[in-house]
């Protein structure tokens, strides 16, 4: 089966299109080498697929006929990411959200005399 579809098929990806783009990018590797979109997985093929920041790395366990439900994918690959990788995207997103939350919106009037007193104290002749 090629790598695309067998990425559809497991359900890593929502749509195929959506695969193959991520395989030509590069974002996926077979056995430690880049991957074509046509390329055939096999049984213990392991694969490493980089998917928002985190590296997933699975293992082919079968190859299934057709996408399968949610709750059968482990029939078909192993998942050996480390408990790291998520750790890692907890932080990330912890350290995005360290001054405002997300979708609070504008800032307020609190806010903006806040940032006008920080840039009214920066001398920008420094910066020339």
């Amino acid at each position: 089966m090629r790598i695309d579809k067998y990425l559809w098929c497991i359900r890593l990806y929502k749509t195929r299109s959506i695969a193959t783009e991520a395989v030509k990018k590069g974002h996926i590797t077979v056995n430690n080498q880049q991957a074509k979109p046509s390329r055939e997985v096999y049984a213990m093929d392991k694969i490493t697929v980089r998917k928002d920041q985190i590296n997933y790395q699975l293992t082919v366990l079968d190859i299934p006929q057709n996408r399968v439900g949610a709750k059968l994918v482990d029939i078909y690959r192993k998942d050996e990411t480390p408990p790291e990788a998520f750790e890692h995207l907890e932080l990330l997103k912890l350290s995005k959200e360290h001054y405002r939350a997300k979708g609070t919106g504008r800032p307020t009037k609190k806010d903006r005399r806040d940032i006008e007193d920080y840039t009214e104290d920066l001398d920008y002749d420094d910066f020339e």
